[in-house]
């Protein structure tokens, strides 16, 4: 992640906030599921093959929804080339539209395209063709940040830890923030997630298309 210029970090600590506010959203309208986190999905999906509830299926499908949208995004980022992370955004974008206009009368079905928005995110930010900073979970960016600590504590970059837990922060804050929405105006909350994403997407234009290899 030190390899991004501070511009590129920027957008990434927005799209973790994006993250969070989207996934707080999905958690609390479906009470227990997420529509960003797949490992905590694919334990409430095993726990309800195994006691036989209904809620294997839903799990299920915001775990097919993901996968559609990291393939989708990977797809779109493939054929924008230098502009890869602009299309990707604006796929992004484009489903978090869908999901807020489903909010009334369509039940859980609104979280489909929350989670297919979710998977697509992770393309904005790639290295040789795979998810050089994964924006929708946490436990890699922690992982990474306690090594970084270690390294600074044995001679290491001192500070290398800090963009690690900024990004870390950023989805904490979407998260509360997200909350803090849905308390007051509930899912209508999706707008304002597009808003933000509209930033990001207006944020990523005016950083230009990727340099030439």
């Amino acid at each position: 992640m030190r390899s991004q210029p501070l511009s590129r970090h920027m957008l990434a600590f927005g799209l973790a906030a994006l993250a969070g506010m989207v996934d707080a959203l999905g958690l609390l309208k479906l009470g227990g599921l997420f529509v960003s986190f797949m490992s905590g999905n694919s334990t409430r999906l095993a726990v309800g093959v195994a006691t036989g509830s209904a809620v294997a299926v839903t799990a299920a499908g915001l775990i097919a929804a993901f996968l559609a949208g990291v393939i989708a995004g990977a797809l779109v980022a493939r054929r924008a080339g230098r502009w890869r992370k602009q299309a990707v955004l604006a796929l992004v974008l484009a489903l978090l539209i869908v999901a807020a206009m489903l909010v009334d009368g369509h039940g859980d079905l609104l979280t489909l395209p929350m989670a297919t928005a979710m998977g697509a995110v992770n393309n904005v930010f790639q290295r040789d063709g795979e998810v050089s900073i994964g924006v929708t979970y946490m436990t890699g960016a922690l992982v990474k940040m306690g090594q970084a600590i270690a390294a600074a504590m044995t001679g290491g970059p001192r500070w290398g830890w800090l963009l690690w837990l900024l990004l870390w922060l950023g989805l904490i804050a979407g998260a509360i923030i997200g909350t803090a929405l849905f308390g007051g105006i509930g899912l209508a909350a999706l707008w304002v997630a597009c808003g933000w994403c509209a930033l990001l997407l207006g944020w990523s234009l005016r950083l230009g298309p990727l340099p030439l290899a």
